[in-house]
């Protein structure tokens, strides 16, 4: 690989760094975090963020098609003939005005980025295709993951697709949903459950990885967070290269916005924009670890020296009180973020903010992004939640430009929809009841007739 690539440690006290082929990921002095860093001055960045539109004409190529390598030259860590991609990164960013509406936004200023259009049906394809194109150029065989359930499916699908690599994932006891699990099964990856959550999950697959010298693709992996921001940059694209006020995104290991502030960070170091968006992360109440340590115990970033007694405070009292994350919204059911401390740079970098938002909103939230024309699951519509309540409190004006992200696809969890929208009070509470939902706000009930076509005709013209 080019010297003019490599691995850094996210701490700017700290010097640690790694070969751009180096799969441990982890700083060799601190034990930290580390970015993909490039030497600017070595390779060739864009001149303008509107060249990258001169890739449309170049669709045939695959490399041109995908709404990743599209922006290689942001990510110049792989040459072309190793690049791996299955076409993702085909979305959307679409005018919400019914969502905007429900959130106390002006039309035409609320849009939402769907990721569900993903192969695997959710964002993780962005990173997964870096992630895995890495892997082939250090010559894995095996490549694992811990996962709620998008990562396993995102992972599978690449392994299944291209055939260079078995794929290994590690769930928790009862903590996936069958619409991902489905996913995983079908496409022929070893699916290993271990009794515990997403959190032994990660720790298990960690020293499972170490220790064969399997793969690692979780968002510890700084590679498939280079993946994931090229989703910041086909956002700029769909606004004809202006940055929005607003990036919302849901927060569970918290890859994303840590991906995030690095796309803006670094397109402002390049010169190719001149302010970043505020980004605001919205955790679901039951899994808000990055919630409470930011906004209730005031953890920062503190120029690379958060307060780390504060960061071990939190987790033992967690461990001490045996404190579980607990959300309908299972893609982000994760209580030790393996990227609190990118997110916490992030967020100094572009004037963030995080918030959480209950079951209850999350899913009334979802309804309406339902209604309003895109489908997505649970842990997506936290963004939307989130919106609200900053608009709610003022943090966000009605007059803004924000960008919510919906990372995954309606059935990635059809269980809690059926559930939420269902006549039958048993289902809604056998499924939701225990999450603290109480009410389907915007139901959408299944109208029952007799098979009569009178009946039929009547009830029509009722509910028409």
């Amino acid at each position: 690989m080019s010297d003019a690539v490599f691995q850094r440690c996210i701490f700017p006290h700290c010097d640690g760094a790694l070969a751009a082929d180096d799969t441990s990921f982890t700083c060799p002095k601190c034990g930290g975090l580390l970015d993909v860093a490039y030497d600017w001055n070595r390779l060739k960045p864009p001149p303008a963020l509107a060249w990258f539109e001169s890739k449309w004409a170049e669709r045939s190529n695959p490399l041109s098609f995908s709404g990743v390598w599209r922006f290689r030259e942001l990510l110049p860590f792989a040459p072309p003939d190793k690049i791996m991609t299955i076409g993702e990164g085909q979305t959307v960013l679409q005018r919400a005005d019914a969502v905007a509406q429900f959130v106390g936004m002006n039309a035409g200023c609320l849009h939402l980025q769907y990721e569900g259009m993903n192969p695997s049906g959710s964002f993780k394809d962005n990173g997964m295709t870096a992630a895995f194109t890495h892997a082939r150029m250090t010559g894995a065989k095996r490549a694992a993951c811990a996962s709620t359930g998008n990562t396993s499916a995102s992972l599978a699908v690449f392994c299944s697709a291209t055939g260079l690599m078995r794929a290994i994932i590690f769930i928790g006891s009862g903590k996936i949903s069958y619409g991902k699990l489905a996913q995983a099964l079908d496409h022929g990856a070893l699916t290993v459950q271990i009794t515990g959550d997403f959190d032994d999950a990660m720790q298990r697959v960690q020293q499972v990885s170490r220790r064969l010298g399997i793969y690692l693709v979780n968002s510890v992996n700084p590679f498939r967070l280079e993946g994931q921001k090229t989703i910041m940059y086909r956002i700029l694209e769909a606004m004809r290269w202006e940055v929005p006020d607003w990036i919302v995104v849901p927060g569970g290991n918290l890859g994303n916005v840590s991906s995030f502030g690095k796309a803006f960070i670094e397109l402002m170091d390049l010169g190719l924009i001149k302010r970043p968006p505020r980004l605001a992360v919205i955790n679901a109440a039951g899994a808000n670890t990055f919630h409470q340590l930011y906004e209730k115990n005031g953890l920062r970033w503190n120029a690379g020296q958060p307060d780390a007694k504060l960061i071990d405070g939190y987790y033992q009292s967690l461990d001490m009180e045996k404190i579980r994350a607990a959300t309908i919204a299972s893609a982000i059911e994760i209580n030790h973020p393996v990227n609190l401390h990118k997110a916490l740079r992030a967020l100094d970098r572009c004037g963030g903010v995080a918030r959480e938002a209950t079951d209850q909103e999350i899913l009334d939230a979802k309804a309406k992004v339902g209604a309003g024309g895109l489908g997505c699951e649970p842990a997506s519509a936290a963004s939307v939640a989130g919106a609200k309540k900053l608009r709610r409190e003022g943090i966000i004006a009605p007059s803004d430009r924000v960008v919510c992200v919906l990372t995954g696809h309606q059935l990635k969890d059809p269980t809690a929809t059926v559930a939420y929208h269902s006549a039958d009070r048993k289902t809604f509470d056998d499924v939701l009841g225990h999450r603290g939902v109480r009410r389907a706000t915007f139901a959408n009930r299944a109208v029952q007739v007799p098979n009569d076509l009178d009946e039929i005709i009547k009830a029509i013209e009722v509910y028409t």
